[in-house]
């Protein structure tokens, strides 16, 4: 799938805002707010947390992250007088997208606070519910708390080009980017000369004309017996040199012509340094023209013993067909040798990475709604990179134009500063 243009992606920013695509801001660090964009921030305690009251007792609920992975943690209150931590319980309950729960208990710290020692993992996007009990009341409080999650209609993702797959196992290649040239294959390129010398009374050929082998190319006329004789094609190709003209002299010295086949061609890779340790002959090789991008499958054939002097590089040869005669000689190419392919229990698309706030990120949808998803990155290839942590096996990624979903997320304000 191209890139849509500018047009494009303006049209679906004013798509999205026209369907209700929407996120939620955080109030103070990972505490989102459950209202809209514009909405009141919720109150905040003393400590900066967000402040949830009930029955003249309140409950101030933070993520804590100043030297420590994030932790909830919570202070209580009578009205407006603090109480010790050892005066109530608080439970935080999370659902994630996709309906995932993940529950937080928070004990009593040396400090006055309570804090969980569970972790609250990346994203800080999911549905709050907080249960507590100060003073002997119970206590609920329930809130959206979102960050880098937008909602696109399904029709508007389809016509901006928007696509997902399922993440899943795959096999990540390890590939060595080089450069060459392609060449006539050796043996397969004939000069054509005169078997006595005389005038040249006919040709019938020119450059770039095809050949068969035995078909009659000129007509010389013979010193010795001045009689006229026929020379003819050794072998089937393309001219690929004329040196002759009609009423010119030939020689046994000077070809007439020079013909190649090239039906097939050399394409000589040069591999510098210690690359060359690392490849072997048989291993699958594609080729790609620079000029326009067209490219063909092959393997390489050999690894030559010599170096090239000019480049100090160790060169590789494979062989390409060439029989539409679309490839030409001395056009110059970039290959990816695949050394080796080994498994991944979880790969996506290269397409699919982006970069939010520090993270490298996918985009998960789930129905209509699409949330970041910090992954951490294991190898990669030309196409693929493996994925060691940040998603399961079948969680639905955005695999094409995820740029806009970026767009579309920063543009609502769902994303904070740490």
């Amino acid at each position: 799938m191209k890139p849509i243009h500018l047009i494009g992606v303006l049209a679906l920013v004013l798509s999205l805002a026209a369907c209700g695509s929407h996120s939620n801001e955080d109030g103070h660090g990972h505490e989102g707010t459950d209202e809209h964009a514009g909405a009141e921030a919720p109150e905040q305690g003393a400590h900066g947390g967000r402040l949830l009251k009930q029955d003249g007792y309140a409950v101030e609920l933070a993520i804590a992250e100043d030297g420590t992975p994030p932790k909830y943690q919570a202070w209580l209150y009578k009205g407006d007088a603090p109480l010790p931590a050892t005066a109530g319980t608080v439970e935080v309950r999370l659902t994630r997208l996709g309906n995932v729960a993940e529950n937080h208990r928070l004990e009593p710290m040396p400090d006055g606070s309570l804090m969980a020692d569970s972790v609250v993992g990346e994203p800080h996007s999911f549905d709050v519910e907080v249960l507590a009990t100060v003073a002997g009341a119970r206590l609920r409080w329930t809130y959206p708390s979102y960050e880098g999650r937008t909602v696109i209609a399904a029709e508007v993702a389809t016509r901006s080009g928007i696509k997902v797959e399922p993440a899943g196992p795959g096999v990540i290649a390890d590939q060595h980017e080089v450069q060459g040239l392609l060449t006539p294959i050796e043996g397969r390129v004939a000069e054509v000369t005169a078997r006595f010398p005389g005038p040249i009374r006919s040709l019938r050929a020119n450059v770039g004309d095809e050949v068969s082998a035995r078909q009659a190319l000129a007509t010389i006329e013979s010193n010795l017996s001045l009689s006229n004789y026929t020379v003819t094609a050794p072998i089937s190709g393309v001219v690929t040199a004329r040196n002759a003209s009609v009423g010119g002299i030939a020689s046994a010295d000077t070809a007439l012509f020079e013909i190649a086949d090239l039906s097939q061609l050399w394409v000589d890779l040069h591999i510098f340094g210690a690359d060359a340790q690392h490849i072997r002959p048989g291993v699958p090789v594609t080729v790609t023209r620079m000029s326009d991008g067209a490219t063909v499958e092959t393997t390489l054939e050999r690894v030559l013993p010599g170096t090239a002097t000019a480049s100090q590089s160790t060169v590789a040869r494979a062989t390409i067909d060439n029989s539409d005669g679309l490839w030409r000689p001395g056009t110059a190419v970039k290959a990816r040798i695949t050394v080796e392919r080994k498994p991944a229990e979880l790969v996506v698309p290269l397409s699919a990475l982006q970069t939010f706030r520090d993270w490298d990120v996918v985009f998960v949808r789930v129905g209509d709604t699409y949330e970041v998803r910090p992954v951490e990155l294991g190898k990669r290839d030309g196409e693929r990179v493996e994925i060691l942590s940040g998603l399961d096996k079948g969680d639905q990624v955005v695999s094409e134009q995820s740029y806009l979903i970026k767009a579309d997320i920063e543009k609502s304000g769902a994303s904070h500063d740490h």
